[in-house]
């Protein structure tokens, strides 16, 4: 077959079971690809200009196809092909489409001389690939899919914002989970707490060590775990905690300056340009010291922290095409006129879903309150825009705030949740999804679970029975 802005490079049929993906030389990350059903896997490079090298992959079940199509979005700054997203939707019956937006490899060197390239990953990639992807599916089967959904978190979540408010036809029904919405703003405050955290660019010893920012989050939860009537390890709303952290124990002088930074807002020519961070996920692995404070290995070696790595990236290349940049001697006043080029690229922070609306398609955002990757005040700030543009928001917008819960997973919170059949079920049966079911923990290993509400309800306890059942809380305002 023909593609409008591409060719097709391959069509396999792959047995069940028999597909190991690029890459996977350990054992483990080729396990979870062995429970998949058969599929035809078909490739395919998309030019939508001559500059343009878009790598797509569609996988079309070959038995049980429900006449649905699953959009993967992607990580960081994209670059490879989320053969696991992938994966988990063809298990569930979707012919399963996904993109490597444009580029090889998760760092932004791709982008100087090659501004197509940034426009790819930035919004046109993830358009070109749903195009290309109903075709080949319409193809194979000889049947238009019934349904098409997008399902991401994180710049998945921006990508998914981006179909919304850029390409409303493209999708019925989106889930952005903890979207990079605020690109440009989220670089400025990646780079105003790399400061903070790393302020001699040539030692990378973290000022905040994994040891201290555990005293920090026992300090934390001791003060406002029970806010919520219920203690166990999880805030239900971080924004009722009032912690002042001048009070904790512990802490240098120069580590209470540099948790006030981080926790506070990110303020570029004297206005606020991206919120603070709330309390939470301080003291576990894959928040703070992932993301934020950074970790030592073997004792020795300095870990940058990942907004240290996205930081310096998103400036080096993405806005000022200079390797050598430095974060120590840049003036954030000037970061509005530096980014507004690369904003109206990246950036999918408009409010205006009419169009998305009048189409009948809904929108399901999510957001890990313990999320130390992107501050999951700015989802609530997008949604409180959306809504004051349109009050009737909740006819195609629902958003929910998982608590304890890190970047797009983990923590102490319950984070499984079955999004896509969420979206499903709204888009099919045209009902808003009021309350949601997360675990914690999978099959017979659940440990937990808890209702997640539609924003900005929130999950209270009746005062009987077990804490860690679903049916002992109701939403409540």
């Amino acid at each position: 077959m023909r593609l409008t802005n591409g060719t097709l490079i391959s069509a396999e049929s792959v047995q069940a079971g028999g597909f190991t993906p690029p890459g996977a030389t350990n054992a483990p990350a080729a396990d979870t690809f062995k429970t998949l059903p058969a599929f035809c896997r078909v490739t395919a490079r998309l030019t939508p200009t001559p500059d343009s090298d878009i790598r797509v992959e569609v996988w079309l079940p070959l038995s049980g196809w429900n006449r649905k199509v699953q959009a993967a979005g992607n990580g960081g700054l994209g670059g490879t092909i989320p053969y696991s997203t992938l994966a988990a939707a063809v298990r569930s019956g979707y012919a399963a489409t996904g993109t490597d937006t444009g580029h090889v490899g998760g760092n932004g060197d791709f982008v100087p001389g090659h501004p197509e390239k940034l426009v790819d990953f930035a919004y046109r990639a993830i358009h070109e690939m749903t195009v290309a992807a109903k075709a080949v599916v319409n193809a194979h089967y000889d049947a238009r899919p019934a349904r098409a959904y997008f399902n991401a978190c994180s710049t998945g979540g921006r990508q998914g914002l981006v179909e919304a408010q850029r390409y409303p036809d493209d999708f019925d029904g989106i889930v952005a989970g903890a979207p990079a919405a605020d690109f440009t703003g989220i670089a400025a405050q990646f780079i105003k707490d790399v400061r903070a955290q790393f302020p001699d660019p040539k030692n990378l010893t973290p000022l905040l060590s994994p040891d201290t920012m555990k005293s920090v989050a026992a300090q934390i939860l001791e003060q406002c775990d029970a806010l919520d009537k219920v203690k166990d390890g999880v805030m239900e709303d971080p924004r009722q905690c009032k912690v002042d952290v001048s009070t904790l124990t512990g802490l240098s002088p120069e580590q209470r300056a540099a948790l006030k930074t981080i926790y506070g807002a990110t303020r570029a020519g004297g206005e606020t340009v991206f919120p603070g961070q709330p309390f939470g996920g301080e003291g576990d692995v894959a928040g703070w010291p992932a993301w934020i404070s950074g970790s030592v290995r073997d004792g020795q070696t300095a870990v940058p922290s990942a907004r240290y790595m996205f930081g310096t990236q998103l400036f080096k290349y993405l806005v000022f095409n200079d390797p050598e940049w430095d974060y120590t001697k840049y003036d954030l006043s000037t970061w509005k006129a530096d980014t507004k080029r690369t904003a109206s690229y990246l950036n999918a922070t408009n409010p205006d879903l009419s169009a998305f609306k009048s189409k009948g398609h809904k929108l399901l955002l999510w957001h890990g309150w313990a999320d130390a990757g992107l501050s999951p005040l700015a989802t609530i700030k997008y949604y409180d825009e959306v809504k004051a543009r349109d009050p009737k928001v909740d006819e195609y917008v629902r958003m929910f705030m998982l608590p304890g819960v890190l970047h797009c997973a983990g923590g102490a919170g319950p984070a499984n949740v079955d999004w896509a059949a969420a979206i499903d079920g709204w888009v099919e049966s045209g009902k808003a999804p009021e309350r949601l079911i997360a675990q914690k923990g999978t099959g017979a290993a659940v440990t937990r679970t808890r209702p997640l509400c539609a924003y900005p309800q929130h999950a209270a306890y009746t005062g009987t029975g077990s804490t860690d059942q679903a049916e002992n809380f109701v939403c409540k305002p």
